[in-house]
């Protein structure tokens, strides 16, 4: 299925190419009387407009794992082509929100594929992108435990033919369950791209976290239009990939209404709509190649990979048009090499429950799990490196000392919560 897919895309692209949208007018000085579509500002910042010369995005599938997307949203109309429901408690095609952050989801999905309403509203990175939702629950379920949610959400979605899974959110500890192994894996092994968010330090996330530890995930960071990394609505770690707009965001949100927010909720769809490009422009790359091609075109900022930026800012119109030589590998891992070297026995975990994007960060737990612990020590080889609030030196103190074990464990729960990675801007949040 995914091999007629590729080469429906192929037949697409020659089409594609041969076409430009607004032929003369300069990308930049194109204007409308929306203040959402007039706000989004990574169109022009991240050359997606010029991008969309060659392709929109027609013919790639990007599954959004988070609280439902509403495919009635005028923003969205015609966008989502499928669905379900992993928590349990949703609608059977995945639409319904869920929860206190139930239009998490929806936001996540326009930045990615927006068709926006005419000359108004949220115009996604890759307005031809078809979607799929998958709603899923950030708060405690009795129905279905979250990481078993997430484990048979990646499944479905590569199932279901996703060629992209965009993930904003973080478990806030380096370390995954085993059941995320298979999962990931049966997504590696369909070449199925995942991107994740890096999480935000303004919402307490210091340090990268599960999914955007696990190798070959596409990890995204975020910026403000001053292109320097936000302060807020980012987080570093060895494992990010590249970074995107975070700041100063606008999203659909359901029922018809749109507010701005930040977080690297929305860089990660930003990215992902990027990818569905380079898909759509290349159907014959494997998703090594569509990594490669995104990590190689980001305009570096220092170092070159580096904690803050990864491999730079994304610049979409050369991820899709510029001479990038292929690889053999995935460059960003191999998570079937890393279990084989560093799984050494299977870790669930109890339920857990994801924040609300504007959760309070003084109201969240601070310190390093148990299982942050015995994560940590897993990853010593190579995902400690570049974080030196997790050292394996420093654990050993704290395994060493019997008061702060025993105040650990009072906090195994707490601590184990998961985070939405985008943070709404209450002052900006216009219905």
């Amino acid at each position: 299925m995914r091999m007629r897919s590729r080469r429906s895309r192929l037949v697409t692209a020659l089409t594609i190419a041969l076409a430009a949208i607004c032929a003369g007018v300069p990308a930049g000085t194109i204007a409308t009387a929306d203040v959402y579509r007039d706000g989004e500002w990574w169109l022009t910042d991240h050359r997606i407009r010029d991008a969309w010369s060659v392709t929109k995005g027609e013919g790639v599938t990007i599954a959004v794992i988070d609280t439902g997307v509403d495919g009635a949203h005028p923003d969205l109309a015609g966008a989502v082509v499928g669905g379900t429901d992993v928590s349990g408690m949703g609608s059977a095609d995945g639409q319904e929100p869920l929860g206190l952050d139930g239009h998490h989801g929806t936001m996540v999905a326009s930045l990615a594929a927006g068709r926006g309403a005419g000359s108004s509203g949220v115009l996604g990175v890759a307005p031809e992108a078809d979607l799929l939702s998958v709603s899923m629950s950030f708060e405690l379920n009795d129905v279905v435990p979250s990481d078993k949610q997430i484990a048979t959400g990646v499944t479905w979605a590569v199932d279901n033919g996703a060629d992209i899974i965009v993930m904003s959110f973080t478990r806030n500890s380096v370390g995954w369950p085993t059941s995320w192994d298979t999962a990931f894996q049966y997504a590696a092994d369909h070449d199925v791209l995942v991107v994740a968010a890096t999480g935000n330090r303004g919402s307490g996330t210091e340090f990268v976290g599960a999914p955007a530890t696990i190798p070959g995930v596409l990890v995204v960071g975020g910026i403000g239009e001053d292109r320097v990394v936000s302060s807020t609505a980012s987080a570093p770690g060895v494992t990010v990939g590249v970074v995107a707009a975070s700041e100063g965001l606008v999203g659909s949100t359901p029922g018809g209404a749109r507010r701005f927010w930040n977080g690297t909720s929305g860089a990660a769809p930003i990215v992902a709509g990027i990818a569905a490009l380079v898909m759509s422009a290349h159907p014959e790359l494997d998703v090594a190649n569509v990594i490669n091609r995104i990590i190689r075109t980001a305009t570096p900022v220092g170092s070159v990979p580096n904690v803050n930026y990864g491999y730079g800012i994304v610049n979409a119109q050369k991820a899709v048009a510029a001479r990038v030589d292929a690889v053999a590998a995935n460059p960003l891992g191999d998570l079937d090499s890393w279990i084989d070297m560093h799984r050494e026995v299977d870790w669930e975990t109890a339920e857990v429950a994801l924040a609300a994007p504007d959760h309070d960060p003084a109201e969240m737990p601070t310190g390093p799990s148990e299982d942050d612990v015995r994560s940590a020590e897993w990853d010593a080889a190579w995902l400690n490196a570049g974080l030196p609030t997790l050292t394996v030196a420093g654990f050993g103190v704290l395994m060493g000392a019997a008061v702060v074990l025993a105040a650990l464990r009072a906090r195994v729960i707490r601590r184990q919560l998961y985070r939405v990675t985008g943070e709404e801007s209450p002052d900006n949040a216009l219905n």
